[in-house]
């Protein structure tokens, strides 16, 4: 019978190196999730995504409900079946949509009622309607329903939100139909009040999840205030449940956190980057529509092990997005997520053998370093 366990192997300062045991595979942790909102790691096949290494994706609740619904998915199997991903699949819980995307919501302490950004039709999600679609959705991973406090926001405002977090964590965790193998996270609020979020770490702990997830940043924080942040919180949450912090970032932002002890990522930025022709690499991020490359033969990244860093180059990108062709995002999303998947393993080693601190410097001068022969901003 699958078992949910977390089991550190090694750590160097903060961080750790570990791995997640769930009922549809191994996650070696810290991990990358990338982002699969509607069902599907845009411009990607499932089979390449899983062959950049990454081990577990995230699906979205808010979208899923909406379409094709989540009784049609529950038909299928699951998401994992409806889109043929084989591995482990988080779910977020859909309280970040709401707030961000819906219209005339209308929020009280039974759950959030919306339009729908898509057609205007009217909807409730409430703790257990959402923990209910996750069901449906078979998700490995299940979020508890939250609010995603903004920022900057007044302190009594950011208590008020977590404290209702708080209560719709409870009702989350009622509401959760316990399987082998399947976990629920609840989700840290407070802002970047460390008494808040010590508040909130404890009061989670007290209902008891299997994963920790900290919730309510990368929402315009900015780097700094967010690793402060992260400080103050790491240090309340169980050393033997995962951490994942959500909505995270860019290559520096993750490489900070895992030093600060989180585990686990989200992130559109690589996906998102790829059909914009940005481009993450060791040596920094490169825009591919810059004319620098209309000429430029080496490839992108010849660290990472993926066929599109190393073989396509860089003056057929730039002419694949100046053309507008659809292979143009579908190779460099390819590559950022295979990227970011390199950065993980990278990681991974650097914690089990003591070394974090110099690679996390070396990372640091090799992406300010750039590899661009010619610096021009001029566009073809």
């Amino acid at each position: 019978m699958s078992t949910f366990e977390f089991k550190v192997s090694a750590t160097d300062g903060a961080a750790r190196r570990g791995q997640l045991t769930t009922a549809h595979g191994v996650i070696d942790t810290p991990a990358f999730m990338p982002v699969g909102t509607a069902a599907t790691v845009k411009a990607m096949f499932p089979e390449s995504v899983a062959a950049t290494g990454a081990q577990i994706i995230l699906a979205n609740t808010y979208h899923l409900m909406l379409r094709p619904g989540a009784e049609r998915i529950a038909k299928f199997g699951g998401v994992r079946k409806f889109m043929n991903w084989p591995g482990p699949l988080l779910t977020d819980s859909g309280g970040y949509q709401v707030m961000s995307l819906s219209k005339l919501r209308k929020m009280d302490e039974n759950g959030v009622t919306f339009q729908s950004h898509i057609d205007g039709s009217r909807h409730l999600l409430t703790p257990e309607r959402s923990i209910a679609i996750q069901h449906d959705l078979d998700a490995t991973i299940t979020m508890t329903f939250d609010e995603c406090t903004p920022f900057p926001a007044e302190k009594k405002a950011v208590a008020d939100s977590m404290a209702l977090s708080m209560r719709w964590a409870e009702r989350s965790k009622n509401a959760y139909i316990r399987r082998p193998g399947y976990g629920l996270f609840g989700i840290v609020q407070g802002g970047v009040h460390a008494d808040l979020r010590a508040e909130s770490a404890a009061r989670l702990q007290a209902i008891g999840f299997d994963g920790y997830a900290v919730g309510g940043l990368a929402v315009g924080e900015g780097q700094e205030l967010m690793f402060a942040t992260l400080d103050v919180t790491t240090p309340h949450l169980p050393q033997d449940r995962p951490r994942y912090l959500m909505g995270v970032g860019k290559p520096a932002d993750i490489v900070g956190a895992v030093a600060r002890g989180c585990d686990m990522f989200d992130c559109v930025l690589p996906t998102r980057s790829g059909r914009t022709a940005q481009a993450f690499t060791r040596t920094g991020t490169l825009n591919l529509r810059n004319a620098r490359h209309a000429e430029d033969q080496r490839p992108l990244d010849e660290t990472v092990p993926c066929e599109v860093s190393r073989v396509y180059s860089r003056a057929y990108l730039h002419h694949l997005f100046r053309c507008d062709e659809v292979l143009g995002p579908m190779l460099l999303t390819w590559h950022n997520i295979a990227f970011y998947q390199q950065i993980m393993r990278e990681l991974r080693a650097a914690i089990a053998e003591g070394r974090l601190a110099e690679y996390m410097r070396a990372f640091a001068a090799d992406q300010a370093r750039g590899d661009d022969p010619v610096e021009s901003d001029d566009a073809a």
